[in-house]
């Protein structure tokens, strides 16, 4: 039985500041709810007059965060925010924001354009389905200078981002997988800027960071004399342990202690102007040119981060404000965040003594100017987005494979589907991969899958199925490429790992659970084709699968045996309900779903619906059976009606006890 309790779920405006509130601010926190906002962010009423400061040297830093590969306007709610007086604004588009970027530039001499991070691993298909490679073009022609990594640019590995991202060494095949010609006519060559992360580090390791974890630029005074301008770089806390970025080779450090650690560094350096560039962040109130009743992990971390440090500016909870905080010396320094997709370019006006190098705190001014696209869009970035929206279009359609019939997430009484088995069989495939030596943050041999666990309708968080595949006749069976990639996932690897038969049997057990209701409700997971098992519709939940009822290759389920399992790290990670399964041991990462998907059905070619004869359900006529219910959960939606971005919509709605820190959940 099915049963439809929503077909919608409207997602909360992030930038509210009820979201995510904590149950509690320092003092200094509760104090800084209060200090110093409006537009734009001024450190003291002197700063307004800052710009006829000629006896300073004038610096503008300019940035943005979590583009995600929105070369376009991002859809929806996303294309509209917020600002003083509650006017709004209608923004968005790389075009555009070049535009906006050339006159902002005009007249700087010291300008430096940066970004807090999750610049890449793109969620628009145009820009996703070329290996973010477009995403890079298009920040190199708008002339970024330095990166932060955010969490998802280790969506793929560390080897990833440096040797292709910012070398342009093809990874893994040239043309198929990576290095495509871009606008210009040439192969990707990688980034004219670097990635730098100050508390990334392997497993085990506490001190060489995987990335440089500072740069310093420099300017002139009038005199002709370098002053220099520290950069700190931190990614968000918990990255490796991310569904999408998850990393069993990696560690991240904690926050405040890297910063004040580099600052410390930068000063004996004799570096007195410093900037932190983390990808953290806070909630502070929906206009986006001033912040109230902040919260989140980056306002703890802004109250009592060095003094040295001159500014912060925040990413990855795609919130936006534009304030002043006081540093442990109860000194304003602007603490700020630009939204998310390219909705804003923040601003920050820095003025340094030229004796000394020093930031003059008080001529500090910040702005958050929109993006909106009520301007001339430059035409050299028009053109990178109209070519890779033309190079979408033709590989959207492009054939990867055959079926021979149809792919449905329908299920019979059993919860078993033609979808969830394909999926099934394609991880177990995913799980069992040879290593790939750019795959370069993994700690445990790669031992190939014996069998794989896939939610297809989980008791919380979304499914990894996002479609069903129906067989096109007119193509005599054609699979494109587009329908594979927008089929199945939502931008998280498949992880092989070792378990209990106990741990199997108890997932499988945990796909029941009683409703505050008191209905029995049913939460499916498909297995893979070398697995068969019973489960009995009289039983009580925590008793429906008798171990000698389980099959793994035509053996009985051993409970103290150990097996090699592949699920989605998501699954593993027990973001989806299944908590049976987080006490795994020897993790391996294997490729991102959608990719990986999209390689399984050009490896097999041809696709055939497999008998529907995997899971049993027992005694179904006889009275008080119970298969359960299943709750099919519609998709999170924007306010307007539209759909969230898959991958943002499995971190809202996966299970909060996995996913929270101290009450607070970021969208990604």
């Amino acid at each position: 039985m099915t049963r439809h309790p929503y077909s919608t779920t409207t997602c909360p405006d992030r930038s509210s500041p009820h979201l995510g509130r904590r149950s509690f601010l320092t003092a200094l926190g509760t104090a800084a709810a209060t200090f110093a906002t409006g537009v734009p962010a001024h450190a003291t009423e002197h700063a307004r007059d800052a710009a006829s400061a000629v006896e300073y040297v004038d610096v503008q830093l300019l940035n943005i965060t979590d583009l995600h590969g929105y070369l376009q306007a991002a859809p929806g709610t996303n294309a509209t925010i917020t600002g003083n007086g509650g006017s709004t604004y209608t923004v968005g588009g790389v075009a555009h924001m070049a535009a906006h970027l050339a006159r902002l530039r005009a007249g700087r001499a010291n300008s430096f354009f940066f970004t807090p991070g999750d610049a890449f691993s793109g969620w628009e298909f145009d820009a996703a389905a070329f290996a973010d490679e477009p995403t890079i073009e298009a920040l190199n022609r708008m002339g970024l200078d330095f990166a932060t990594a955010g969490n998802h640019e280790f969506d793929k590995s560390p080897a990833f981002l440096r040797r292709h991202m910012e070398q342009g060494v093809a990874f893994p095949v040239e043309g198929r997988d990576a290095t495509f010609t871009d606008s210009s006519g040439v192969p990707f060559h990688g980034a004219g800027f670097r990635f730098h992360s100050a508390n990334v580090v392997r497993t085990g390791e506490q001190g060489a960071t995987v990335l440089p974890a500072y740069n310093i630029e420099t300017v002139r005074t009038a005199a002709g004399e370098e002053l220099r301008i520290g950069f700190i770089h931190l990614t968000a806390l918990g990255t490796e342990l991310f569904p999408g970025s998850y990393q069993p080779g990696l560690a991240t450090l904690a926050e405040v202690a890297t910063a004040d650690r580099y600052a410390a560094e930068l000063k004996a350096q004799g570096v007195n102007a410093i900037v932190l560039s983390m990808h953290d962040g806070a909630v502070a109130g929906a206009d986006f040119n001033s912040g109230t009743d902040p919260s989140g992990p980056a306002l703890d971390l802004a109250l009592r981060v060095s003094p040295d440090i001159d500014a912060i500016v925040t990413g990855h909870w795609h919130t936006r404000f534009n304030m002043m905080l006081p540093d442990p010396n109860g000194v304003p320094r602007p603490f700020v965040e630009a939204g998310c997709y390219g909705q804003l370019i923040n601003e920050i006006s820095l003025r340094l003594d030229p004796a000394t190098g020093r930031v003059v705190r008080e001529l500090t001014v910040s702005t958050n100017h929109p993006n909106t696209r009520d301007v001339t869009p430059d035409p050299d970035l028009k053109a990178v987005v109209d070519y890779w929206a033309g190079q979408a279009a033709a590989r959207d359609t492009s054939r990867i494979g055959k079926q021979t019939g149809s792919f449905v997430r329908t299920r019979n009484a059993a919860g078993e589907s033609t979808m969830g088995d394909l999926v099934a069989d394609w991880a177990l495939w995913a799980g069992s991969r040879p290593t790939d030596p750019e795959n370069d943050a993994n700690v445990h041999p790669n031992v190939a899958a014996r069998l794989a666990l896939v939610p297809v309708a989980p008791r919380v968080g979304v499914t990894v199925i996002a479609g069903d595949l129906v067989r096109d006749a007119a193509s005599g069976g054609a699979v494109t490429f587009g329908r594979c990639w927008r089929a199945v996932g939502f931008g998280d690897p498949i992880v092989s790992a070792t378990v209990t038969g106990q741990q199997i049997h108890d997932a499988l057990e945990q796909q029941w659970t009683t409703a505050a209701s008191g209905e029995l409700l049913f939460a499916p997971l498909a297995v893979s084709g070398n697995v068969r098992y019973a489960f009995d519709t009289l039983g009580g939940v925590g008793d429906r699968v008798d171990p000698a009822d389980v099959f793994i290759d035509g053996v009985a389920l051993s409970l103290t045996g150990t097996y090699r399992l592949a699920a989605p790290s998501y699954t593993f990670l027990a973001n989806d309900g299944y908590g049976a399964l987080s006490g795994f041991e020897a993790p391996y990462r294997h490729q991102r779903d959608f990719e990986s998907f999209v390689a399984y059905v050009r490896e097999t070619q041809t696709l055939t619906p497999a008998p529907l004869n995997r899971v049993t359900a027992a005694n179904t006529t006889r009275r008080g059976a119970d298969t359960g219910i299943v709750l099919d959960r519609g998709p999170l939606l924007h306010p307007d009606g539209t759909p969230l971005p898959r991958p943002e919509a499995a971190i809202l709605s996966a299970d909060a006890a996995h996913t929270d820190h101290d009450g607070l959940r970021p969208p990604c």
